[in-house]
Order: structure tokens, then sequence, then C-alpha cells
């Protein structure tokens, strides 16, 4: 046979154990490849370095500016304003006295504001992780049982959450959270959404007694059951509220500059139920108020963590689960709003920030905070610069704290129930929904999944469905690679999945086959018997056997390869060999051609027959058949 010029394949890398085990942990845990700069610096340099990666407010604070302070002061107020209704009204979601609310929006923007690396993310408790809490709790212990031990339950699951979450953070492993899909996320959220808005027909219909379980049913049948319960006046003072707020919030979309509208609406709506309620005595009029807010700062809560008894088991699983989901709308905040600024946030050092302002915040009257999304578009809408906004904020909270929180013991329930309503009605993305069901089914069905759970059955339900099938959907991947035959575009050296181009032309006596996943001992067998049945259709299109003198695998997509799929590989080339078929490798990557070269796959078929283009790799065959 003659011969033919074409660049060859570097087969002679032989990396050790240790540089590939590196190269791979690299790869998996530092992809962004932060300490990448270090290497040239003296010791104290990389370890002032270092401290700067982990503490980011080391990086910015020393460039603080005359002009980031009024920003972030401005964003800080307008904040502020917010957090006062949301903490309140979260409290009260999660079943706890509304003063935690307040103490959950003074310490942990103060620890984020620190280690957190988003400049757009404003810190405070979030309503679905308030409900999820409370649903889980509220199966061993209710508020009303026991207040105390409820509240230290809470108290305990934060402390489980940040545990988990900064320790996510060290080791990297944030690549879990991405489990928690974008169709996941919304069916689970618009489905909390849902629930949400039916449970605060408690506090619209100035409902004393109510069930404590989340599905729709139950809600609803604890509605009409007590029925007789039902305040008109509540229910119009709800509706009026309601309708302030949902114009402030028409008004905020029609006229962007106006934002601090929409921003500031909720405290007013406090302001004003609560002056109202106190002038007309609300309480004797069908008004139930939130009642007496104690004066001062969080006390420590370190020595009220319950780590011995039952109730271990209840605060580890609702830290575990709602701090998933804290993590995951966290972190999605704020990589969108980074997005918006052309910025980026680092996802691991995110996980550090919300662990550490969880673990800390569980030792001072706090329970779970994250980045919610109203609070913190809030924040990016009112110009902030750094996270010095969430210093500011919890200025604003201490000062309520210190001198203010009394005066909101007259606050209608009704108002809260109001606010929580319209924070909700943005959650129940109708559009995504559509979007879904346009452009993916599967994602779609995975998305109601979460929706109809959370709705139906439980919150834990809903979003454990929900993962499984994303899961599942994973793993189909996976063990169902997608490969494909590869046609010629006429005119052109260019070669393509011809289900694709249908007018792409079939080469000559050659099969090109393209694999475009990692061969594991998951999929080995079916790419076996997809490869199989391709050479199988090519012999029954062209009905003589030897017309197929070449089969091609194009690898270049496969990203690493396991023992058993170096041994389909072989049982492939086994059986093309007694058919009088050529095998033919392109473009394979480093980490797979080191082991097909040690295992001998490539001394098998020949290193002639290795090639780095398909171009090549045609071309020789097409000179092979010229020579037979």
């Amino acid at each position: 046979m003659g011969t033919i010029t074409t660049q060859k394949v570097n087969l002679s890398s032989n990396r050790t154990f240790k540089e590939s085990l590196k190269s791979d942990l690299n790869e998996t845990f530092f992809p962004d490849n932060p300490f990448g700069d270090f290497h040239n610096l003296p010791p104290a340099k990389q370890t002032w370095y270092g401290l700067k990666y982990f503490v980011p407010a080391l990086e910015w604070v020393p460039k603080y500016t005359l002009s980031f302070f009024r920003h972030d002061l401005l964003a800080g107020l307008t904040i502020a304003s917010l957090a006062i209704p949301q903490g309140i009204s979260y409290a009260k979601l999660a079943g706890l006295p509304p003063i935690i609310g307040l103490y959950s929006s003074f310490v942990p923007p103060l620890i984020y504001a620190v280690f957190g690396s988003s400049k757009n993310l404003a810190v405070g408790t979030v309503a679905a992780a308030s409900l999820l809490l409370a649903s889980i709790v509220e199966n061993d212990v209710t508020f009303a049982e026991n207040p105390q031990l409820y509240v230290n339950i809470l108290y305990t699951a934060a402390f489980f959450t940040g545990v988990m979450q900064a320790a996510l953070g060290f080791l990297r492993l944030g690549i879990l959270v991405d489990f928690l899909s974008r169709s996941v996320i919304t069916g689970f959220m618009g489905g909390t959404a849902i629930i949400i808005i039916l449970q605060q027909l408690k506090g619209l219909l100035g409902l004393k007694h109510f069930t404590t379980k989340t599905d729709l049913i139950s809600v609803l049948h604890s509605i009409f059951f007590y029925r007789h319960e039902w305040r008109w006046q509540s229910f119009v003072l709800g509706i009026c509220f309601l309708c302030f707020l949902l114009l402030s919030k028409y008004l905020k979309d029609k006229m962007p500059k106006l934002f601090w509208v929409s921003a500031i609406a909720p405290l007013i709506v406090v302001v004003s139920g609560g002056i109202f309620a106190f002038l007309v005595k609300g309480e004797d009029h069908g008004i139930p108020i939130v009642g007496d807010l104690k004066k001062g700062l969080n006390p420590i809560s370190i020595t009220n963590l319950t780590f011995k008894g039952p109730h271990l088991k209840t605060a580890i699983k609702a830290g575990i689960f709602s701090g998933f989901l804290a993590l995951a709308e966290g972190i999605a905040v704020g990589r969108s709003l980074a997005m918006l600024k052309n910025e980026q946030t680092d996802g691991n050092k995110e996980m550090v920030a919300y662990g550490l302002m969880n673990i800390i915040g569980s030792f001072t009257s706090c329970y779970l905070t994250t980045g919610p999304f109203s609070k913190s578009a809030v924040n990016f809408h009112a110009g902030c610069k750094t996270q010095m906004s969430n210093v500011f904020m919890s200025i604003c909270i201490m000062f309520v704290l210190l001198f203010l929180a009394p005066l909101f013991k007259f606050t209608p329930l009704v108002s809260l129930s109001a606010i929580i309503i319209v924070a909700m009605i943005g959650l129940i993305e109708i559009h995504e929904f559509k979007k879904l069901w346009k452009v993916d089914k599967f994602d779609f069905c995975i998305c109601m999944a979460a929706f109809l759970g959370v709705v139906f059955f439980t919150m834990v339900i809903g979003l454990s469905v929900s993962i499984g099938l994303s899961l599942i959907r994973a793993l189909l991947y996976v063990a169902r690679p997608t490969t494909c035959k590869l046609g010629n575009i006429a005119g052109t050296n260019m070669y393509r999945d011809m289900k694709q181009y249908t007018d792409a032309l079939d080469v000559q006596n050659i099969l090109i086959l393209q694999l475009g996943s990692p061969i594991y001992f998951a999929n080995a067998s079916y790419l076996r018997e997809r490869i199989d049945r391709w050479v199988a259709d090519e012999e029954r299109m062209n009905k003589e056997a030897h017309d197929l003198q070449y089969v091609i695998l194009e690898i270049g997509g496969v990203t690493s390869i396991d023992n058993t799929g170096i041994g389909m590989l072989f049982e492939v080339q086994r059986n093309l060999e007694r058919k009088g078929v050529k095998i033919v490798i392109t473009n394979p990557r480093m980490e797979v051609a080191e082991k097909l070269v040690k295992s001998g796959f490539i001394e098998k078929i020949g290193e002639e027959w290795v090639f780095i283009s398909l171009k090549d790799a045609i071309n020789s065959c097409r000179f092979g058949l010229h020579e037979l």
C-alpha cells in the first residue's frame, strides 16, 4: 500500500497517575482556576491574595469611594424599607414570632457584606424556604404546642443549613446545586406561590384557626370549615391593601424609574395599617394584629440549639431541604443580576458566605436567610455599587430594633398577608411554563411534577419528585447518548448529521459515525448495539456486505472512557474484522488516547488508522480503496 501525507495524532502522551488525578481534580473542583496567578508571587503576597479570595471585602473596601457611598446608602435605605415588612411577614409564614424576622435582617447581611462576592445581592428571609421550614417542623411540633422548642428547632435547622452550605463551598461542590434545574425551580416556586397565596386567606379573612398542612385540599377545607370565623372588616381592609400594592407594582412596570414606589409600598402598608388599627382599635373589630414586639438587638441563641433528643432529625431534615432551596435561589439571583452588569459571581464563595451567615445567624436568634429575588432586584435597580448596601440596610434594621420595634405592635395581620400575596404573584411564571411546553416537553413534565407535587401533596414531595425526574433524565442522557451517521455536504469537505442535513451524501464504502459523549459502563452496551445496527443498516442498503470497507468513529466529543468502554471497542473491532471491515478512529482526546494506547487497542487496529481529522481519515480510506 502506498502512503499519504497526514498530520499524525499525538499518541506519545503518557501522564503519570498523579498528573492525571491532579488534572481531573482541578477540572472538577477548580474550573475557574482561582489560584492561577499565585505561582510566581512571594509567600507573603500569596497569603494576602489567598485571604482576599476568601474574604472579598478585603478586595473592594480599599477601593471604596464617596460615589459608591452615595449609591450604596440610597440602595441600603430602599431595601431596608422592604426588609421590615418582609421580615415580619415571612417570620409569620415560618410560624415564628415576627421579631425574629427583623433579627434575621440585621446580623446575616453584615456577615454577607464581608464574605459575599455579589455586589447586587440583598440578604434576607424568603417566603418559599420559610414555608418549607414550617411544613417540615410542624409535623414534629407546632409553635402553639411548645413555642420555645419550635423556635429552637428552627435555629438548629439554620445551623445545619449553614454547615451544609459552607461545607459545599469549601469542598467546591457547587455542582450539586446544579441538580436543581431551572425547570425544577420554576415549578417548585410556582406551586409554593399558589399555596402561600391560599394560606394568606387566613389573614385576609381574619381567621384564628387554620391547618398546619400545606396541600391545596387541606388549605381549602380549613378555609371553609372555619367560615364562621370570617371577618368582613379584615377582608375589606385587605382588598384595599392589595389594590394599593398592585397599583404600585403596575406603576413600576410602566415607569421603571419609579421602582422606589413599589419598594416602599409594603412599608407604607404596614405603617398605615398600624395607624388605622390603632385608631379604630382594630383587634376589637375583627382585624387581628401582630402583637407585642420586644425592643433590643438579637439575643444570643447558641445555647438554644438542639443537638440531642428526638427533634434533632427534624432539624437536620429541615435544614438540608430548605438550605438547598435557599442556596439555589440565592446563587441563581446573584448570577442573573451579575450578568446584567457584565460581572461574575463565584458560586463556591457564595456558598461559603451563605453558610457562615446562617451559622452565625443561628447563634444570634436568626432563622434561615439567603438572597431573595425581590429584595435583590430592588437593590440592583436602586443603583447599589458594592456589598456595602447590605451594611446600610443592617444599620437601619438595628435602629428599628433599638427604638421602633414596639410601634409595629398594631400592624394588622391582613397587611402582612397582602404583602405576601403580591410578592408571590410574581413567582408564578406563566410565560416560563409556556416556554417549557414549547421548547422541551420533558422539562415541562419535570416542572409540572414540582408544581403539582407542591400544590397537592407537600413541598418536600414536590421537590423530591422533580429532582428525581431530573436525575433520571440526566442518567438517560448518560445511558443513551446520541450517535449519528455523518454524510458529506456536497461541494465541501464538511461532514454533518444526515438526519439534520437530509441532502448530505453517503461516502461510498465508508460508514462515518460520530460518538458525542463519554463511554462508560452505563452506555457501553447501548453504543455497541447502536454501532452494530448502523453497520447492519449500511450492509442492507448496499445489499453486498463487502461494499462496506471502513467504519470511521469520530470520537472528538468523547471526553473520557472507562475499562468497560474500551472492552466495547475491542468487541466492535472483532465483529467488524470478521466481516472484513476496518475500524478507523479520528480525533481522540488526550485522556482517551492515553487509555486506548495503554489498553493495546491502538496497537490492535494499527497506529496508522488513527487520524487527527475526519478529512485525513477519509482521504486515507479512499487511498486504501484504490490500492485494493
